[in-house]
């Protein structure tokens, strides 16, 4: 009787003892372990968390993050590490959840400190409007909003808070340090985007075609004017009848831009191309897309180069040169 009056105090005296040690362990300086989903939350969580954190990325930045294998050895880093960060709006709902679900930690399910949702508090384009189940039969429309964020700068201040956030529940001890990376990260972010936009000001408004609607705020905050996609609908490949009205209106409107992500096939926009005499660009819609971009800085700066590049090579005169 007397035992088996103590097992709640034992329990209760092993919960505080094991609960110690853990603390200990973090104060001692272990890095947190953080995984994400895609390259870009990996490259912000670095500058934000420095030498307190080591980090692996799920998706490669060549990769499409909408079809990614959820092979075991992800559920492997997963079942170890202290942070989940992901993007969110459903663009990984097919292969983060039986992730999370394989790696049975914890820690790192939404609602637990080392959880993170980097779209939470994020301004959102193209949010659509009517009945969820009739949506999903639109393609690949996603109902909370466009799920490209991250390609937006001044929008990536807002994941690095959102990160940032996450860092101080699992290793407050460290505030402060995170504190100063993210005021760091926030002014260079914010340097970079007004010498970017000063590069692009001058051909403001230009006309652009994309393969998939993957831009949507890279286009706000750079300035052209992205028009259409030759997709009909998102994940929907184009029919032959859905070319010739693309080739039509492109012609119509002059428009001698496209742009394109470095997973898709580019036989049918080469094909475009070669009907209209537009220039095809690839753009990298992730760090990680080209050896060159190792960081969420590089691909911005990446991104505004190549645009440059092939405005000029389409020939599309600056405003400051009419």
């Amino acid at each position: 009787m007397l035992k088996t009056k103590n097992k709640p105090l034992k329990y209760a005296l092993l919960v505080i003892v094991l609960s110690v040690v853990f603390t200990k362990s973090v104060a001692a300086g272990e890095k947190i372990k953080i995984v994400t989903s895609l390259p870009d939350l990996a490259g912000i969580a670095r500058e934000i968390g420095g030498k307190y954190v080591t980090t692996f990325a799920i998706a490669k930045g060549y990769q499409d993050p909408h079809f990614v294998d959820p092979k075991p050895s992800y559920m492997i880093r997963l079942q170890k590490a202290d942070m989940f960060i992901q993007v969110g709006l459903d663009l990984e709902i097919g292969w983060v959840p039986p992730l999370l679900e394989g790696a049975r930690n914890s820690k790192i399910l939404p609602g637990a400190a080392g959880y993170v949702d980097a779209s939470a508090g994020i301004p959102l384009l193209e949010v659509p409007q009517g009945d969820p189940a009739k949506l999903r039969a639109e393609g690949d429309i996603h109902i909370y909003g466009n799920p490209h964020y991250w390609l937006d700068p001044l929008r990536g201040k807002l994941i690095a808070e959102n990160i940032y956030q996450g860092l101080c529940r699992v290793q407050p001890q460290n505030k402060t340090q995170f504190e100063n990376n993210l005021s760091v990260f926030r002014n260079k972010i914010d340097e970079l985007t007004a010498k970017l936009q000063a590069r692009l000001e001058a051909y403001r408004g230009v006309k652009v075609i994309a393969f998939h609607n993957s831009w949507p705020y890279f286009d706000e905050r750079f300035h052209f004017d992205l028009v259409g996609f030759i997709e009909p609908k998102p994940g929907i490949p184009p029919t032959p009848k859905h070319l010739v009205s693309v080739i039509k209106s492109m012609k119509q409107q002059a428009i001698r831009l496209m742009i394109i992500s470095p997973y898709f096939s580019k036989k049918t926009s080469r094909l475009i191309a070669a009907k209209t005499g537009a220039v095809l660009v690839e753009l990298a819609g992730s760090v990680g897309a080209q050896p060159e971009i190792k960081t969420y800085f590089d691909l911005f700066e990446f991104n505004i180069d190549k645009l440059i590049q092939g405005m000029e090579q389409a020939g599309i005169v600056p405003q400051n040169a009419k």
